[in-house]
């Protein structure tokens, strides 16, 4: 089995690419050949991203819409002729109008919305858009990014992880449903991460604050953006033809797998 990506030809979505974890991903999509469509809430995002990765020779687009929107993913899916492979990364943890971390026996209903609105609704509207078009080619990839808070709990953040686990239970459901259409379906859940949107929660932190922070992880350092890319190709190659299903911790060993 070569380990070379080679996406010549393959059309990818990556859902909230503006910048972080989905920028990274969709620059490796690009440089295996993929033509990647950007998808970003806010516009200027996608379309500098877009045109970063032109300019280092990548074919992409961008495509600035709102997930939580059923009819402009389908819109902006069509424009395409559809996708082979779909990244479900955008998410949020509450947005600006986060009510903080807070029991769930003292939440307030009225925020739950925003949580479930693009971590689960959103994965729903861009893989339901997608999928004809992959089952009628006979080949495709869905990977949805999700969080540790979803597979292991966190306390305090239960609507955050009731949204990130129905989207990876939507994942294996699908799974079962596409497989023998060649179609994959798999999770990523992700510990700390340090990307643009979590950075201000870094900055100022001295070595024994940040070592204080990262001492449940065996790999003593933060998730980069690079380190999801990379399984990220992986799920989408050949090689990973027969991985379907699956929720896949990508933590530094913060949770470990049985």
């Amino acid at each position: 089995m070569s380990l070379t990506l080679d996406l010549t030809g393959r059309r990818a979505l990556v859902t909230g690419a503006g910048q972080g974890v989905g920028a990274g991903i969709a620059g490796l999509l690009a440089r295996a050949g993929a033509r990647v469509m950007i998808n970003d809430l806010v516009a200027d995002r996608a379309e500098q991203q877009a045109a970063e990765l032109r300019a280092s020779g990548g074919d992409a687009v961008a495509a600035p819409f709102d997930v939580t929107d059923f009819d402009q993913v389908t819109e902006s899916i069509a424009d395409l002729d559809g996708v082979d492979i779909l990244i479900n990364n955008a998410g949020n943890a509450g947005g600006d109008s986060w009510p903080g971390m807070v029991n769930f026996a003292e939440s307030d209903p009225a925020d739950w919305d925003r949580f479930l609105g693009v971590n689960l609704y959103g994965v729903m509207n861009a893989t339901r858009a997608a999928l004809p078009t992959m089952i009628e080619h006979g080949w495709g990839r869905v990977v949805t990014i999700i969080s540790d808070s979803a597979r292991i709990g966190e306390p305090k953040m239960a609507a955050y992880a009731a949204a990130k686990a129905g989207a990876a239970g939507l994942m294996r459901a699908i799974s079962k449903e596409v497989g023998r259409h060649g179609i994959t379906a798999n999770s990523i859940s992700l510990g700390t991460m340090r990307t643009p949107l979590t950075e201000a929660s870094w900055e100022g932190l001295d070595e024994q604050q940040a070592a204080a922070r990262l001492k449940g992880y065996p790999v003593r350092r933060p998730g980069l953006p690079d380190d999801v890319a990379g399984l990220v190709g992986y799920l989408v190659s050949p090689g990973a033809s027969w991985i379907t299903g699956q929720t896949i911790p990508l933590n530094g060993g913060y949770s470990v797998a049985q």
